[in-house]
């Protein structure tokens, strides 16, 4: 079998930092990959003037699997997320954000285990319709929902239920207001739902998700939804495990996928060692799963647990004063 080349955007901010933590641990625990580096945010704008060169989404098409750090869209200079060309560009309509309960995270919840698949590419962050009047006194935006784009989320979360023996997927909708584009999304998780009668199906309004979660959070399993609720829900659920630090993402279409940090790029802490990499380290678990690793993946996610459950090393906003470095070398002394 010919050796799986990746392609890694460092990132800025503490990106480099941290992708180079999960790369050190990925070689630690044996997992024999190229890598190839690309550029991407800041650091490319600043080398090539652009901030998604051609090179990086070429490399991104050959490899098909993409580590990634936290990238820096400029605010309000006429630049599209990248984060969401990237979505468009691969087709990756699936964000896959899995929040697991660790010991020792000082967070308020200790059982947490809530995986939420959120369709990436329509719905309101599609792009569509948004004007501006002249005058500054209206502004539109349009969502955007297709049959075919519902059905493959749901089929996907499904799909990963069944994988992961799961035993319950919400559906969280707005159709009781939205009764277009919410209703239409309802209506096809409903009869995706049927194909899976060993898995349990349920539906939420989203508020009451909200609120749910924070209430009862062990009610969730994995939650399917739209676009702009499965942005919020999947930051709520990364709050109940401890915050962003604590959560991977995983961006995922039917030939190319890319793992990442799901925190920003925290250029306040950049360059002085004290960054978290445990985001990142969780994407590239997340990684290895989606390539069949799943023994080093366990590997890799029992030690990181057992570095933050003894304290050995963790970082300041895991309670420790360590940095980035020894928290790294905490989790390769267990593997």
């Amino acid at each position: 079998m010919a050796q799986q080349t990746i392609t890694v955007i460092r990132g800025d901010g503490i990106g480099p930092s941290i992708i180079d933590s999960a790369i050190e641990i990925l070689k630690a625990v044996g997992c024999d990959y190229e890598y190839e580096y690309v550029d991407a945010g800041l650091a490319a704008l600043e080398k090539t003037g652009e901030l998604l060169p051609a090179a990086t989404l070429e490399a991104i098409e050959r490899n098909k699997i993409t580590l990634k750090g936290p990238l820096t869209t400029p605010v309000g200079e006429g630049f599209t997320s990248i984060n969401v060309t990237l979505r468009k560009q691969f087709g990756l309509y699936a964000n896959v954000r899995p929040v697991k309960s660790f010991e020792g995270t000082k967070a308020r919840y200790d059982d947490i285990d809530i995986i939420t698949v959120r369709e990436n590419t329509q719905g309101m962050y599609s792009g569509l319709g948004q004007v501006v009047s002249e005058d500054g006194s209206e502004a539109e935006a349009m969502s955007k929902i297709t049959r075919e784009g519902a059905e493959k989320i749901v089929t996907f979360a499904y799909e990963l239920a069944k994988r992961e023996g799961r035993k319950k997927v919400t559906a969280v909708h707005k159709a009781n207001i939205l009764k277009s584009t919410s209703g239409l999304f309802l209506k096809v998780a409903r009869e995706v739902g049927e194909r899976y009668p060993e898995i349990e199906s349920a539906e939420m309004i989203v508020d009451a998700t909200c609120m749910k979660l924070v209430m009862t959070p062990e009610e969730f399993d994995v939650i399917v939804t739209t676009n702009l609720f499965g942005d919020i829900l999947s930051d709520l659920c990364a709050g109940l495990v401890g915050g962003l630090g604590m959560a991977p993402g995983a961006n995922i279409g039917s030939d190319a996928a890319i793992f990442e940090a799901v925190h920003g790029s925290a250029p306040d802490i950049a360059g002085k060692n004290l960054a978290n990499p445990t985001s990142v380290i969780l994407a590239s678990i997340q990684m290895l799963e989606y390539l069949g690793e799943a023994e080093k993946a366990e590997r890799i996610r029992s030690a990181v647990a057992d570095v933050i459950k003894s304290g050995d090393r963790t970082t300041r906003d895991l309670g420790g004063s360590h940095g980035t470095t020894d928290f790294t070398q905490a989790v390769i002394e267990r593997l």
